[in-house]
């Protein structure tokens, strides 16, 4: 880093400025929010409000005090790296000001008063006991992205592709040495190299050897809904692999090409170019459902589904970490921050939080509407609408009216995350006269499968690994205690939980 870009860049998710006065317990208000987010830079020794630069060489006192910080106001410790940024300051001294890095961490942190905060943007959010809770349970199932892929070395990772990468990114070491330095991507256990998850979808040679379903597939239909068996309505189908960066550029420059023009007259007499959906929509969709997906989810690829009147993107896994569909707009966090990071040097990521806000002014510049999203099964689905949707509104006003159900739903949510419903269920379920392992795999198809959730019986059979007849019988007792309703044009046999 340089002063000069320390000055420039915007307070934002990732980045803060603050004076060499601030109280340690400040600082640790800032260094637990990042740490529990996606981690930052906060430049110390430039007032945060004139951007002054004070710098901190003739503080010394102050800076061993801050510099304390991480251990002694927070907890548990933040990991931090110290970088000094030469500087000329406002009294014309050659100075420095002190650059605290904060990586993203595995663990929910708190500050001496046991308060946990999330960056939200430009700011530290103080959480809620059950935003706290909650950051406890998206923690655990973040980082699989930093754990190692068996059987993965260093000659699967294309070290060309790293090495223009960290030229990108200004880094001027070696790759290899970026790589065993940086986000974990190698580390060293036991004697032996281990190769992060993150490494090998961002940089490896053939990431599919290794993740064969982390790929994306696009699918075109002949009219406004998905039919099945002989009324099968596919008219193209391709798959796309390589790494992310790959698949995400190779994916958006053909969606490019099936996207539909209307050219007309405009009132100034030129003649102006419509695209049934816009540019940046259509490259958000994408890039979300690469950067969020759960790549623990293995058994599923990323799909985009187009219809003549809407776009389905699909992507492994529910809405990640404190996201919801009724926050979704402002609300930003990562399942995967190196991934993010990674596509930010490539702009297809400008400021964690902003796309989505984003997709909605553009989508209503165009007369169109806000994207719907919903969970179905175990996939998060993001719904896009072109013109000819007011046509067929059945289907669409549907849609809306499932996603302002779950919004509704996921306020109802107990500090526990128990379902409202649940208990009235389990009533149900001892009226019945089942046998005790029947009633403890409903009980668990209950409590695995969410509100909103669209579901039949082969997510009841993945659920409990059982056998097709198996979770076709739970479904049937489902069905007679009347505890689902079927859910229409979703394929046969789908339903979700009754609001009870």
């Amino acid at each position: 880093m340089t002063i000069e870009e320390l000055l420039i860049i915007e307070e934002n998710q990732t980045f803060d400025r603050k004076s060499i006065m601030i109280d340690p317990k400040a600082l640790a208000k800032t260094l637990v929010a990042f740490a529990n987010a996606d981690g930052g830079m906060i430049a110390i020794g430039i007032s945060d409000k004139t951007r002054r630069i004070e710098g901190v060489d003739f503080e010394i006192a102050k800076v061993n005090e801050l510099l304390r910080v991480p251990f002694d106001f927070c907890n548990p410790t933040i990991k931090v790296k110290i970088e000094k940024v030469p500087c000329i300051d406002e009294k014309d001294r050659n100075n420095h000001v002190l650059v605290i890095h904060v990586d993203p961490s595995p663990q929910v942190h708190a500050n001496q008063l046991d308060e946990v905060f999330l960056r939200v943007g430009d700011k530290s959010k103080l959480q809620t006991f059950e935003e706290r809770l909650q950051l406890n349970y998206d923690k655990g199932e973040r980082y699989f992205e930093d754990k190692a892929v068996p059987d993965a070395g260093i000659d699967d990772i294309d070290i060309d592709f790293v090495k223009r990468y960290a030229v990108k990114i200004g880094y001027g070491k070696s790759p290899l040495e970026y790589l065993k330095e940086n986000k974990g991507f190698i580390k060293e256990k036991n004697g032996k190299e281990q190769v992060s998850c993150a490494a090998i979808l961002l940089f490896g040679k053939n990431p599919q050897i290794f993740f064969p379903r982390a790929r994306i597939r696009f699918i075109r239909y002949e009219g406004t809904e998905e039919k099945f068996g002989t009324e099968m309505n596919v008219i193209k189908d391709v798959i796309f692999e390589g790494t992310l960066l790959d698949m995400i550029n190779d994916s958006i420059a053909y969606l490019d090409t099936q996207v539909k023009e209307k050219t007309y007259l405009g009132k100034e007499g030129t003649f102006v170019t419509e695209e049934e959906y816009p540019k940046f929509v259509r490259q958000e969709l994408i890039v979300n459902a690469v950067t969020h997906r759960a790549y623990s989810i293995t058994g599923t690829d990323i799909q985009i589904k187009m219809f003549d009147d809407h776009i389905v993107v699909e992507s492994p896994g529910k809405l990640p970490g404190l996201v919801r569909a009724d926050n979704i707009r402002f609300t930003h966090f990562s399942r995967n921050p190196k991934i993010a990071e990674f596509l930010k040097a490539y702009n297809f990521v400008k400021e964690y939080g902003e796309g989505v806000n984003r997709m909605c002014n553009e989508l209503e510049s165009a007369g169109l509407k806000n994207p719907v999203y919903y969970t179905n099964a175990f996939m998060l689905q993001a719904i896009i609408y072109n013109k000819n949707s007011e046509k067929s509104t059945n289907s669409s006003e549907k849609l809306s009216i499932e996603s302002e159900k779950l919004t509704i739903e996921k306020e109802k949510l107990s500090i526990g995350f128990e379902k409202v419903a649940f208990r009235k269920i389990k009533l149900a379920i001892d009226k019945q006269s089942y046998n005790e392992p029947t009633k403890k795999n409903i009980i668990k198809i209950c409590e695995q499968v969410e509100e909103n959730q669209i579901f039949g019986a082969p997510e009841i059979a993945s659920i409990l690994e059982c056998s097709a007849s198996t979770a076709k019988n739970i479904m049937k007792k489902l069905k007679d205690m009347e505890v689902v309703e079927e859910v229409k044009g979703r394929g046969k046999g789908k339903f979700t939980f009754k609001n009870m």
